[in-house]
């Protein structure tokens, strides 16, 4: 029988946020404008008002005396987990309150005369403002309680230690890893290989094989400008470098330059340019023809417009494949943060980031952090402070706060990506004095979203993957953005939809597809195994004679903060 698919569950805060509101940013002055918009419904409509004001007070009376309980918590919350919040009857009327003010608040704004689009702009306000007045990010949260008390006071003097450590070192917002939990190149990133080229803006790494027989033709990865190289090597037991050496392929990745204010006019073409002398240098080295182009998130964009470039100069017959990870093509979203989003909050992004030559990844880590706040700020929020314990050693959390810097060229044609969607209609992108039209890239490429992915949308992923011509193959993920990409065999829960056919409508395909078990990484093996030429004996050298070894892996660029 076909798998039909699980309804969506009520849209919760982190579904908010995504990578256009990373990259543009929320003014504080269109929050402040909405609070100012929804407020005024109070004088504007008062009886209306008045009669949710008395509807929340007999409801909160019922709670408070009578001890009702009329709303439960979302069962994907798993804030109130701790059983005191049902059994202890004042921590029970204390959620009960909480819950009936959202509840009530909700309705209220519902019922008002706000725009649709102001409306859902109030709502996204709200769920940030609801989560930050819950009563589980206080002191009298059950939890701290107990820990205060096991450790006679001490949990409270850490916790300040803690927050005053993040004021100071973390832009004021609570630590997700500790900083020193790992070291790149020791505990991070440790595949043998060298770095056989370095240009000004990249690395480009070799890895040492780790299979009797290889495929003849390599594959490259390019990782996004956003974040460092090293998630394709987090560790052994996830490192998906390793999995494909292990696998007979040649493996090349790039590391980028985390740049400063110097390279201020790097744009979207000087990365597409790299990149095409690292695709030259890896067919020198490797023998092959042809290359294997593997991108991921915005790495996934600077190969497609590679591909364009190639193939306006009609030497795309350079790429045997191309693999999309979590990439946007189509930039349209469709979210309440988006939104906030108009013209004037574009040229001012693009405006500030000009002004400093770079857009800082601390920025976009803040926006990335309000995507889920009570995973991202309030989880860490209550273990940090309130529990006083250090965050835990989690190596994904330590790679996402290892961020780089966007030089503002680059940032601007991002901007302008999302604020235009180009790469929708023939010629709407320009690369390198060469006009992009994906429906000509006729290389067979295989896409890969999350179902769980509020960054990129996985219904975007699959409009992307029709943008393209050529064989086209799109797997969906049991998984978030990054857990889409780290997604090693083995993992019991891992699961992924795929169909044969590809519909205009991602959610007929959606209908249609097939949940498998396991990882997708073995499904993608097979796909690019045929891809990826005749088998021969593995050369254990790295690098030639034009191109030597130099650093060893994970190389010097990557250490730059």
């Amino acid at each position: 029988m076909r798998e039909k698919p699980v309804k969506r569950a009520e849209t919760l805060p982190a579904t908010y946020i995504n990578a256009q509101s990373a990259i543009t940013g929320l003014r504080g002055r269109d929050l402040l404008a909405t609070l100012r918009n929804v407020a005024s419904q109070s004088w504007r409509h008062p009886l209306r008002s008045a009669r949710h004001a008395l509807a929340l007070g007999n409801q909160l009376g019922r709670v408070i005396i009578l001890g009702e309980t009329p709303h439960s918590p979302n069962p994907r919350d798993s804030r109130f987990d701790d059983p005191t919040w049902s059994l202890n009857p004042l921590y029970r009327r204390g959620l009960q309150a909480y819950l009936s003010w959202q509840h009530q608040l909700k309705q209220w704004i519902d019922e008002s005369d706000l725009s649709g689009d102001d409306r859902a702009r109030a709502h996204f306000l709200f769920s940030l403002i609801n989560d930050a007045l819950s009563p589980t990010n206080t002191l009298l949260n059950p939890m701290a309680v107990k820990e205060l008390f096991n450790s006679g006071g001490t949990s409270l003097i850490k916790g300040l230690s803690h927050m005053a450590n993040d004021l100071l070192h973390n832009n004021g917002l609570p630590s997700q890893t500790t900083k020193d939990a790992f070291e790149i190149g020791r505990t991070l990133a440790t595949t043998s290989g060298a770095v056989v080229f370095r240009n000004e803006l990249l690395e480009l790494i070799q890895y040492k094989p780790m299979s009797e027989k290889q495929y003849s033709r390599p594959v490259l990865i390019v990782p996004p400008q956003i974040n460092k190289f090293y998630v394709f090597d987090l560790s052994p037991t996830n490192s998906f470098v390793q999995y494909a050496l292990k696998n007979g392929l040649q493996t090349f990745a790039i590391s980028w330059r985390n740049p400063d204010v110097r390279h201020r006019e790097w744009g979207l073409s000087s990365y597409v340019e790299a990149t095409e002398q690292a695709l030259n240098i890896c067919r020198t080295i490797s023998g092959a023809r042809e290359v294997n182009l593997l991108g991921a998130c915005a790495g996934g964009l600077t190969i497609a417009a590679l591909q364009g470039h190639l193939q306006a100069k009609r030497q795309l017959r350079r790429v045997a494949s191309a693999t999309y990870m979590v990439s946007l093509l189509d930039s349209q979203i469709e979210s309440p943060a988006t939104l906030f989003i108009d013209e004037e909050a574009l040229e001012a992004a693009k405006r500030r980031s000009y002004q400093r030559g770079v857009l800082e990844g601390s920025e976009m880590g803040r926006v990335f952090a309000w995507m889920r706040p009570n995973d991202l700020i309030w989880n860490y929020w209550i273990n940090n402070y309130l529990l006083g314990k250090a965050p835990p050693a989690f190596d994904i959390l330590y790679w996402n706060n290892d961020t780089t810097r966007l030089p503002a060229a680059l940032h601007g044609d991002l901007l302008d990506f999302f604020k235009h969607n180009p790469l929708t209609h023939p010629g709407g992108l320009e690369v390198c004095g060469t006009p992009i039209d994906l429906q000509k890239v006729t290389v067979d490429s295989f896409s890969i979203a999350g179902i769980n992915d509020h960054i990129t949308p996985w219904d975007a992923v699959y409009r992307s993957t029709l943008l393209l011509g050529g064989e086209r193959r799109f797997v969906l993920s049991s998984s978030g953005h990054v857990q889409s990409i780290l997604n090693p065999p083995g993992n019991l829960k891992a699961t992924f939809v795929e169909s044969s056919q590809l519909s205009s409508d991602p959610r007929a395909w959606y209908y249609d597809a097939k949940v498998q078990q396991g990882s997708w990484w073995p499904t993608w093996l097979a796909w690019i195994q045929a891809r990826s030429g005749a088998l021969h004996e593995t050369r254990m050298s790295l690098g030639n004679d034009a191109y030597p070894p130099m650093e060893a892996a994970p190389g010097t660029y990557v250490h730059v903060r």
